[in-house]
Protein backbone atom coordinates (compact mmCIF):
# COMPACT_ATOMS: atom_id res chain seq x y z
CA UNK A 1 0.00 0.00 0.00
CA UNK A 2 1.34 3.18 -0.67
CA UNK A 3 -0.18 6.48 1.41
CA UNK A 4 -0.13 9.92 0.94
CA UNK A 5 -1.01 11.80 4.38
CA UNK A 6 -2.64 14.96 3.80
CA UNK A 7 -2.12 16.77 7.36
CA UNK A 8 -4.09 17.39 9.97
CA UNK A 9 -7.64 17.85 9.47
CA UNK A 10 -8.81 19.59 12.84
CA UNK A 11 -7.84 20.39 16.25
CA UNK A 12 -9.86 22.14 18.91
CA UNK A 13 -8.77 26.06 19.24
CA UNK A 14 -9.71 26.06 22.91
CA UNK A 15 -12.55 28.18 23.08
CA UNK A 16 -14.81 25.64 23.88
CA UNK A 17 -14.42 24.81 27.87
CA UNK A 18 -15.45 20.73 26.92
CA UNK A 19 -13.20 20.65 23.95
CA UNK A 20 -9.52 22.62 25.38
CA UNK A 21 -7.00 20.02 23.15
CA UNK A 22 -7.07 16.92 21.56
CA UNK A 23 -9.70 15.30 18.60
CA UNK A 24 -8.96 11.38 19.64
CA UNK A 25 -9.85 8.14 17.89
CA UNK A 26 -11.78 9.65 14.78
CA UNK A 27 -14.62 7.14 13.20
CA UNK A 28 -15.93 8.61 10.24
CA UNK A 29 -19.44 7.87 8.88
CA UNK A 30 -20.95 8.81 5.66
CA UNK A 31 -23.45 11.73 6.71
CA UNK A 32 -25.44 12.42 3.25
CA UNK A 33 -24.16 13.01 -0.18
CA UNK A 34 -21.99 16.28 0.85
CA UNK A 35 -20.72 15.40 4.63
CA UNK A 36 -18.74 12.33 6.13
CA UNK A 37 -19.04 12.95 9.82
CA UNK A 38 -15.80 12.48 11.69
CA UNK A 39 -16.64 11.48 15.79
CA UNK A 40 -13.67 12.39 18.05
CA UNK A 41 -13.27 12.66 21.75
CA UNK A 42 -11.78 16.36 23.10
CA UNK A 43 -10.29 17.18 26.24
CA UNK A 44 -10.89 19.91 28.57
CA UNK A 45 -8.55 22.01 30.55
CA UNK A 46 -8.00 18.78 33.41
CA UNK A 47 -7.78 16.13 30.39
CA UNK A 48 -11.15 14.56 30.45
CA UNK A 49 -12.10 13.33 27.35
CA UNK A 50 -16.55 14.01 25.85
CA UNK A 51 -17.05 12.83 22.74
CA UNK A 52 -18.03 15.34 20.05
CA UNK A 53 -17.82 15.47 15.96
CA UNK A 54 -16.20 17.33 12.78
CA UNK A 55 -17.87 17.18 10.06
CA UNK A 56 -15.95 17.29 6.45
CA UNK A 57 -16.38 17.71 2.40
CA UNK A 58 -16.86 14.56 0.81
CA UNK A 59 -15.80 16.32 -2.13
CA UNK A 60 -12.33 17.53 -0.10
CA UNK A 61 -11.97 15.08 3.53
CA UNK A 62 -9.28 17.70 4.77
CA UNK A 63 -11.80 20.85 4.41
CA UNK A 64 -13.91 21.25 7.83
CA UNK A 65 -17.31 22.22 7.40
CA UNK A 66 -19.13 22.09 10.79
CA UNK A 67 -18.44 21.43 14.49
CA UNK A 68 -20.23 19.67 17.71
CA UNK A 69 -20.52 22.91 20.14
CA UNK A 70 -21.40 20.74 22.80
CA UNK A 71 -20.53 17.13 24.18
CA UNK A 72 -22.71 14.29 22.57
CA UNK A 73 -22.68 12.30 25.64
CA UNK A 74 -21.76 14.02 29.52
CA UNK A 75 -19.63 12.32 31.98
CA UNK A 76 -21.32 9.72 34.32
CA UNK A 77 -22.34 10.39 37.59
CA UNK A 78 -19.77 10.04 40.26
CA UNK A 79 -18.96 6.29 41.30
CA UNK A 80 -20.17 4.69 37.70
CA UNK A 81 -17.55 3.76 35.27
CA UNK A 82 -17.02 6.69 32.45
CA UNK A 83 -17.24 9.18 35.49
CA UNK A 84 -13.69 9.96 34.35
CA UNK A 85 -13.73 10.14 30.84
CA UNK A 86 -15.25 9.09 27.85
CA UNK A 87 -13.78 7.99 24.63
CA UNK A 88 -16.21 7.58 21.72
CA UNK A 89 -15.06 4.27 19.42
CA UNK A 90 -17.83 3.53 16.75
CA UNK A 91 -21.17 4.48 15.68
CA UNK A 92 -23.83 1.89 13.99
CA UNK A 93 -26.41 3.60 11.84
CA UNK A 94 -29.63 1.18 12.63
CA UNK A 95 -31.75 3.28 10.53
CA UNK A 96 -32.27 7.03 9.81
CA UNK A 97 -32.93 7.87 13.27
CA UNK A 98 -31.88 5.13 15.29
CA UNK A 99 -28.06 5.25 15.81
CA UNK A 100 -25.99 3.80 18.71
CA UNK A 101 -22.44 4.74 19.97
CA UNK A 102 -19.78 2.30 21.53
CA UNK A 103 -17.27 4.14 23.89
CA UNK A 104 -14.86 3.36 26.93
CA UNK A 105 -15.30 4.73 30.11
CA UNK A 106 -12.54 5.26 32.29
CA UNK A 107 -12.20 4.60 35.78
CA UNK A 108 -9.56 5.34 37.53
CA UNK A 109 -7.77 3.06 40.17
CA UNK A 110 -5.66 3.31 43.43
CA UNK A 111 -3.82 0.02 43.24
CA UNK A 112 -4.19 -0.02 39.36
CA UNK A 113 -4.09 3.23 37.18
CA UNK A 114 -7.08 2.83 35.67
CA UNK A 115 -10.17 0.33 34.31
CA UNK A 116 -11.65 0.60 30.63
CA UNK A 117 -14.96 -0.79 30.16
CA UNK A 118 -17.17 -0.01 27.39
CA UNK A 119 -20.59 1.15 27.37
CA UNK A 120 -23.65 1.90 24.84
CA UNK A 121 -25.28 5.06 24.25
CA UNK A 122 -28.51 5.52 21.83
CA UNK A 123 -30.18 8.45 19.46
CA UNK A 124 -33.21 8.35 18.66
CA UNK A 125 -33.19 11.33 16.34
CA UNK A 126 -30.71 10.77 13.87
CA UNK A 127 -27.36 11.37 16.25
CA UNK A 128 -28.58 15.16 17.20
CA UNK A 129 -28.56 13.60 20.77
CA UNK A 130 -27.76 10.19 22.71
CA UNK A 131 -29.10 8.72 25.54
CA UNK A 132 -27.09 5.90 28.04
CA UNK A 133 -28.46 2.46 27.43
CA UNK A 134 -27.15 1.47 30.93
CA UNK A 135 -25.10 3.24 33.82
CA UNK A 136 -22.95 0.18 34.01
CA UNK A 137 -20.88 -1.24 31.05
CA UNK A 138 -22.44 -3.51 28.19
CA UNK A 139 -19.11 -5.16 28.26
CA UNK A 140 -18.74 -5.27 32.13
CA UNK A 141 -15.48 -6.71 33.79
CA UNK A 142 -15.21 -10.23 34.07
CA UNK A 143 -13.07 -13.40 35.49
CA UNK A 144 -11.31 -13.88 31.80
CA UNK A 145 -11.65 -9.75 31.14
CA UNK A 146 -10.89 -8.55 34.57
CA UNK A 147 -9.39 -5.00 33.58
CA UNK A 148 -9.61 -4.31 30.15
CA UNK A 149 -13.25 -4.53 27.58
CA UNK A 150 -12.25 -1.48 25.33
CA UNK A 151 -11.81 -0.26 22.21
CA UNK A 152 -15.00 -1.56 20.92
CA UNK A 153 -15.78 -1.34 17.41
CA UNK A 154 -19.21 -2.86 15.61
CA UNK A 155 -20.77 -3.84 12.50
CA UNK A 156 -24.14 -4.60 12.48
CA UNK A 157 -24.64 -7.38 9.47
CA UNK A 158 -27.64 -9.37 8.72
CA UNK A 159 -29.33 -8.77 11.92
CA UNK A 160 -26.26 -9.38 14.17
CA UNK A 161 -24.33 -7.06 16.15
CA UNK A 162 -20.39 -7.86 15.13
CA UNK A 163 -18.15 -6.61 17.69
CA UNK A 164 -14.37 -6.12 17.72
CA UNK A 165 -12.93 -5.11 20.78
CA UNK A 166 -9.58 -5.37 23.49
CA UNK A 167 -9.12 -7.08 26.58
CA UNK A 168 -7.27 -8.20 29.65
CA UNK A 169 -6.37 -8.97 32.72
CA UNK A 170 -2.48 -7.75 33.03
CA UNK A 171 -0.54 -5.14 33.68
CA UNK A 172 3.23 -5.18 33.03
CA UNK A 173 6.33 -3.17 34.14
CA UNK A 174 7.77 -0.89 31.32
CA UNK A 175 10.66 1.15 32.88
CA UNK A 176 9.45 0.98 35.54
CA UNK A 177 5.93 1.91 34.71
CA UNK A 178 2.88 -0.07 34.70
CA UNK A 179 1.30 -0.83 31.06
CA UNK A 180 -1.51 -2.14 30.08
CA UNK A 181 -1.50 -6.22 28.75
CA UNK A 182 -4.85 -6.69 26.46
CA UNK A 183 -5.21 -8.67 22.56
CA UNK A 184 -7.85 -7.84 20.05
CA UNK A 185 -10.96 -10.01 20.85
CA UNK A 186 -14.71 -11.15 19.27
CA UNK A 187 -18.12 -11.03 20.45
CA UNK A 188 -21.72 -11.10 18.49
CA UNK A 189 -25.18 -10.05 20.22
CA UNK A 190 -28.67 -10.09 18.85
CA UNK A 191 -29.48 -6.39 20.21
CA UNK A 192 -26.22 -4.77 20.84
CA UNK A 193 -26.59 -4.18 23.79
CA UNK A 194 -25.95 -7.81 25.62
CA UNK A 195 -22.79 -9.38 24.89
CA UNK A 196 -20.87 -12.46 26.45
CA UNK A 197 -18.74 -12.01 29.42
CA UNK A 198 -15.84 -13.53 27.40
CA UNK A 199 -14.50 -13.32 23.40
CA UNK A 200 -12.81 -15.04 20.98
CA UNK A 201 -9.12 -13.84 20.81
CA UNK A 202 -8.43 -12.74 17.26
CA UNK A 203 -5.00 -10.81 17.22
CA UNK A 204 -2.61 -12.61 19.75
CA UNK A 205 -0.02 -10.71 21.41
CA UNK A 206 3.19 -12.24 19.19
CA UNK A 207 5.57 -10.30 19.29
CA UNK A 208 8.85 -9.84 22.49
CA UNK A 209 7.90 -5.58 21.23
CA UNK A 210 4.06 -6.01 22.08
CA UNK A 211 2.19 -5.48 24.88
CA UNK A 212 -1.37 -4.51 23.73
CA UNK A 213 -3.17 -3.52 20.95
CA UNK A 214 -5.64 0.19 20.01
CA UNK A 215 -9.15 0.23 19.00
CA UNK A 216 -9.32 -1.99 15.72
CA UNK A 217 -11.56 -0.58 13.21
CA UNK A 218 -13.37 -3.52 10.26
CA UNK A 219 -14.56 -2.92 6.91
CA UNK A 220 -15.75 -4.64 4.29
CA UNK A 221 -13.60 -5.56 1.59
CA UNK A 222 -15.15 -4.27 -2.21
CA UNK A 223 -14.07 -7.81 -3.27
CA UNK A 224 -14.90 -10.16 -0.21
CA UNK A 225 -13.37 -10.33 2.59
CA UNK A 226 -12.62 -7.87 5.97
CA UNK A 227 -9.74 -5.56 6.57
CA UNK A 228 -8.73 -4.62 10.10
CA UNK A 229 -6.95 -1.73 10.87
CA UNK A 230 -5.60 -1.67 14.69
CA UNK A 231 -3.20 0.33 16.56
CA UNK A 232 0.35 -1.79 18.38
CA UNK A 233 1.80 -0.69 21.82
CA UNK A 234 5.49 -1.21 21.57
CA UNK A 235 7.93 -1.56 24.51
CA UNK A 236 10.79 -0.11 23.05
CA UNK A 237 8.82 2.83 21.48
CA UNK A 238 6.50 3.05 24.45
CA UNK A 239 4.18 4.42 22.04
CA UNK A 240 1.66 2.77 19.19
CA UNK A 241 2.27 1.84 15.94
CA UNK A 242 -0.49 0.53 12.75
CA UNK A 243 -0.98 -2.68 12.31
CA UNK A 244 -3.12 -4.27 9.70
CA UNK A 245 -5.00 -7.71 9.07
CA UNK A 246 -7.32 -9.26 6.45
CA UNK A 247 -9.94 -11.85 7.08
CA UNK A 248 -12.33 -14.49 4.84
CA UNK A 249 -15.32 -14.18 7.73
CA UNK A 250 -14.01 -11.49 10.34
CA UNK A 251 -12.83 -14.18 12.77
CA UNK A 252 -9.88 -15.76 11.40
CA UNK A 253 -7.29 -12.78 10.41
CA UNK A 254 -3.85 -13.06 9.22
CA UNK A 255 -1.53 -10.42 10.36
CA UNK A 256 -0.14 -8.25 7.29
CA UNK A 257 1.42 -5.23 9.42
CA UNK A 258 4.31 -4.87 7.00
CA UNK A 259 1.71 -3.87 4.19
CA UNK A 260 0.34 -1.10 5.59
CA UNK A 261 3.15 1.29 4.72
CA UNK A 262 1.36 4.50 7.05
CA UNK A 263 4.57 5.01 9.80
CA UNK A 264 5.21 7.97 11.70
CA UNK A 265 6.76 11.19 10.10
CA UNK A 266 10.18 12.65 10.98
CA UNK A 267 9.41 16.50 12.45
CA UNK A 268 5.78 16.14 12.06
CA UNK A 269 3.00 15.78 14.52
CA UNK A 270 3.18 12.16 14.37
CA UNK A 271 7.12 11.46 14.50
CA UNK A 272 6.73 9.92 17.66
CA UNK A 273 3.38 7.99 17.35
CA UNK A 274 0.91 6.64 14.87
CA UNK A 275 -2.28 5.25 15.96
CA UNK A 276 -5.98 4.89 15.61
CA UNK A 277 -6.60 4.65 11.57
CA UNK A 278 -10.00 4.61 10.31
CA UNK A 279 -10.93 3.84 7.06
CA UNK A 280 -13.99 4.97 5.14
CA UNK A 281 -14.46 4.88 1.05
CA UNK A 282 -14.99 8.38 0.04
CA UNK A 283 -16.00 8.73 -4.18
CA UNK A 284 -14.35 5.73 -4.60
CA UNK A 285 -11.07 6.30 -2.75
CA UNK A 286 -9.54 4.42 0.22
CA UNK A 287 -9.06 7.27 3.30
CA UNK A 288 -7.98 6.75 7.01
CA UNK A 289 -8.30 9.41 9.83
CA UNK A 290 -5.90 8.44 12.30
CA UNK A 291 -4.16 10.43 15.58
CA UNK A 292 -0.16 10.76 15.96
CA UNK A 293 2.06 12.43 18.97
CA UNK A 294 0.27 12.24 22.98
CA UNK A 295 -3.21 10.33 21.15
CA UNK A 296 -4.05 13.12 19.06
CA UNK A 297 -2.91 16.04 21.06
CA UNK A 298 -2.47 18.26 17.69
CA UNK A 299 -5.95 16.96 16.39
CA UNK A 300 -6.41 13.76 13.89
CA UNK A 301 -5.18 13.84 10.16
CA UNK A 302 -6.32 11.87 7.38
CA UNK A 303 -4.36 10.39 4.61
CA UNK A 304 -5.35 8.74 1.28
CA UNK A 305 -4.49 5.56 -0.35
CA UNK A 306 -2.91 6.37 -3.86
CA UNK A 307 -1.91 2.79 -4.89
CA UNK A 308 -2.73 -0.49 -2.91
Amino acid sequence: MHWRKLGIVYCPDGRLPWAKSHAMVPTPLRLNDSVVRVFATFCDQTGIGRPGYVDVSVDDPTRVVGVSRSPLLELGEPGTFDENGILLCSVVRENEDKWKIYYVGFELGTRIRYRLLTGVAQSDDGGKSFRRLGRTPALERSSAELYFRGGPYCLLEDGIYRLWYVAGSEWLDVDGKPMPVYDVRYVESNDGVIWPSEGDVQIPITGPDEHGFGRPYVIPKPTGGYRMFYSVRRKSFRAYRLGYAESSNGREWVRMDDKLNLDVGEGSFDSDAIMYAAPIEINGRLYVFYNGNDFGRDGFAAAVLDEE
